[in-house]
């Protein structure tokens, strides 16, 4: 990851810095964007900017899954303007040979929270939901309506409605909207909440509404670095404010014999002998 380039969704977040924390409490989807056009896309139809980017994710998803990262997640509470719990966690994320998933705690401080806890569903968000990949595969899982374009900072993109057709037991979805480049064909920005939402008596998990900003990290593929969510958790007994970052770090590629292929869509580097592959020094 380059350190030199400034985030293209860095200037949003230094305008929240200066926002009254009763307004900025409001986890806001078109947060530094312009006006949504509702016009068709240009020498393409909705349909195939679908299939193209769903295809896209794909080679995404198997690419990621050959990135080393830091995933750095605070979860607080807030009376008033006051941080009155806070969940802190700084995990190094990476895999075997097999692509397996390894995770290895190097910060974790006792939880302070005690309005709310984290549940297993926050925690498989965090993994899953926030930084969201919408494949091929997922597609079929999901309703996906086009709703124009939007020009977000520098990037002019196609922007989706996405909903779980079904709600299957057991399963987490998605449910929001996305903005995907309308040059690379990947999800450059992902705004809304995980679903189902858990409400009955003496049970209840609910979940905040975030908002998960991409950057371009080695020239190919756009990595989530950033989620964010401020919201309300509405109770039976009562609302509670709360407020999460996450922040995705320190991505590096690390050696693989594997080619990540898809739909015709193959990494560049697939010419490249193992040995070389081994050699190459990570993007910085």
């Amino acid at each position: 990851m380059s350190s030199l380039k400034r985030p293209w969704w860095a200037g949003f977040i230094f305008l929240l810095a200066f926002i009254p924390a009763s307004v900025a409490a409001q986890t806001n989807c078109d947060e530094g964007s312009g006006p949504l056009n509702r016009n068709q896309p240009q020498g393409t139809t909705p349909e195939e900017v679908i299939q193209k980017f769903a295809a896209k994710e794909a080679v995404f998803k198997q690419a990621r899954d050959n990135y080393t990262y830091t995933q750095d997640v605070t979860v607080q509470t807030l009376d008033g303007n006051t941080v009155d719990g806070e969940f802190k966690e700084v995990t190094d994320i990476t895999y075997d040979d097999k692509g397996r998933r390894n995770e290895n705690v190097t910060y974790a401080p006792q939880s302070s929270l005690q309005r709310v806890q984290m549940t297993k569903e926050d925690l498989d968000d965090i993994r899953n939901k926030m930084p969201f990949v919408l494949t091929t595969v997922e597609l079929p899982l999901y309703d996906v309506h086009y709703e124009g374009t939007q020009h977000v900072d520098e990037i002019d993109t196609y922007v989706f409605d996405v909903a779980p057709k079904h709600i299957e037991k057991g399963s987490r979805y998605f449910q929001g909207r996305i903005w995907v480049d309308n040059h690379d064909f990947q999800i450059v920005k992902t705004c809304g909440k995980a679903v189902p939402e858990i409400r009955g008596k003496g049970n209840e998990n609910v979940f905040p509404k975030f908002v998960t900003y991409r950057e371009q990290v080695d020239g190919q593929y756009w990595f989530p670095t950033y989620t964010r969510a401020d919201d309300y958790l509405r109770f039976s007994g009562g609302e509670v404010h709360i407020r999460e970052t996450i922040k995705y770090t320190n991505y590096k590629r690390f050696g693989s014999h594997s080619k990540i292929i898809f739909g015709g869509e193959v990494s560049p580097d697939k010419q490249q002998p193992p040995q070389q592959q081994q050699q190459k020094k990570p993007p910085q």
